[in-house]
């Protein structure tokens, strides 16, 4: 009877606590400040720098849907929270558009990578500091 009860509540806990992890993993400027820095946050949008040397790691963190524009390309291996990776090639110059994700970054290309991007903020959605 009782490891019954202790397997509900782990099976009760475990998505709490998985989704709570990915919410804590949110602000990339906040989880990692050495690869972005906030530019612009404001009702609309938050827009990052990003900049990333080869062998440059960024922990877990999460992005609202967002447009990319590659200042400097480079390559990257993405891991998403269920342990997946993706690697990708972006181009200098290219411009692109991403759903919202979460995912942690590791640069394994041999150039450094710039980009802007700029998030696309919720309906309503509250600018730090300002209360509507």
């Amino acid at each position: 009877m009782a490891a019954r009860k202790a397997i509900r509540f782990v099976s009760l806990c475990a998505p709490a606590f998985l989704l709570s992890t990915i919410v804590l993993a949110q602000d990339p400027s906040k989880v990692a400040p050495n690869g972005f820095a906030e530019k612009l946050n404001n009702d609309r949008v938050q827009v990052f720098e990003y900049h990333s040397k080869p062998g440059d790691k960024e922990p877990m963190h999460s992005h609202r849907a967002n447009i990319v524009y590659v200042i400097q390309g480079g390559k990257e291996r993405f891991t998403l929270p269920d342990g997946k990776t993706q690697e990708r090639e972006f181009k200098t110059g290219e411009v692109l558009w991403r759903e919202a994700t979460t995912h942690s970054v590791e640069n394994i290309g041999t150039t450094e990578m710039r980009a802007l991007i700029v998030e696309l903020k919720a309906p309503g959605e509250k600018p730090p500091g300002r209360k509507m």
